[in-house]
């Protein structure tokens, strides 16, 4: 419930202390994962070395974080499949997946799973990435080992099979292929049509091909890297630091610069509080640049359905049947 006279709540709930994280098996790496993260942060460093700067290359990466990283996961893979907070057209659903996907963080059927498990056991031992084991697994580390709760057929079954009823999300998951074949085709076309206009600019290859390689490594490797640790700060720091606007049984928390790097996201408590609504604004001053796309795309007809915060739902007397909980999102 609402903390008291709208105080600030500054203290989490006391709740039981998580020692060790959920079902894994500690003897085995997630090889894929850990080596992927290993080489993406490698290649990412790269911006580090002059050749490859160019303020062309800065505009690709601040570009692609809002495309790819914002319309992607925050409002695609986690408001609108994990919650069903707002309904578009089939045609514009599967193009921001394709975003997300571009994001590299996995199919949505596994994205949705995840996170609605998070829900269903919010740092509690079955919690899949909860910080009440410590900051490195709640950021990166649990998806670096092999978890025994996430067997994928009665993973999926209980989690996401909404999303599997759909078959180009089924088709993903079946293909894995298509998934990574996805993220390299997105950064070949990123190479290849900064390369030909600078080519078509400069009428020199080699400048050509160095601004292309500044654009592939800033606008797709560094971009990559960077929105996989803002969505991970919303796992790790979303549940340490910060205030608390409701008292929910959880260690969840707002976070100003959480949302700040995120477009909204960090106002993690609030969204704990009420996870159906589209929109985490309670108060005035916290800006949710997520749900004012929502909102944008309502007002020209691509978005319906969406769901408003729980006040608003209770001032109108009615509710729309995702306005409930992740539990009747897997039902």
């Amino acid at each position: 419930m609402p903390s008291p006279n709208g105080a600030l709540l500054r203290s989490a709930p006391l709740i039981r202390k998580v020692a060790h994280p959920p079902s894994v098996d500690a003897n085995h790496l997630q090889l894929s994962y850990a080596l992927s993260f290993a080489i993406m942060h490698l290649l990412a460093m790269l911006v580090f070395l002059p050749w490859f700067f160019s303020w062309f290359g800065v505009i690709a990466f601040w570009v692609g974080v809002i495309v790819f990283g914002q319309i992607g996961i925050p409002v695609c893979y986690h408001r609108q499949l994990t919650h069903r907070s707002f309904k578009t057209p089939k045609w514009l659903e599967h193009s921001f997946v394709v975003l997300a996907l571009c994001s590299a963080q996995e199919t949505p059927a596994k994205w949705v799973a995840w996170h609605r498990k998070h829900h269903g056991n919010t740092d509690e031992q079955e919690d899949p990435h909860t910080p009440l084991v410590n900051f490195i697994w709640s950021h990166v580390g649990w998806l670096c080992v092999k978890n025994q709760s996430r067997t994928p057929m009665s993973f999926y079954e209980k989690y996401s099979r909404d999303i599997l009823q759909d078959p180009f999300y089924m088709y993903l998951e079946r293909s894995r292929a298509a998934f990574a074949w996805i993220y390299l085709l997105h950064a070949f076309a990123y190479f290849l049509i900064a390369w030909a206009i600078s080519f078509a600019v400069m009428r020199s290859n080699a400048p050509a091909f160095q601004m292309a390689s500044s654009i592939l490594v800033w606008g797709v490797l560094a971009r990559t890297v960077y929105v996989w640790h803002i969505t991970w700060s919303v796992n790790s720091l979303s549940h340490i630091f910060g205030y608390r606007n409701f008292n929910t049984p959880d260690h969840s928390r707002n976070n100003w610069f959480v949302a700040l790097i995120t477009g909204g996201e960090g106002w993690h408590n609030n969204h704990h509080s009420d996870q159906a609504s589209a929109s985490v604004q309670t108060r005035w001053w916290e800006f949710d640049l997520n749900y004012y796309f929502i909102k944008c795309l309502e007002r020209v007809g691509l978005a319906t359905d969406v769901v408003p915060l729980a006040r608003h739902r209770r001032l109108n007397g009615a509710a729309s049947p995702a306005t409930l909980s992740v539990a009747d999102a897997v039902t």
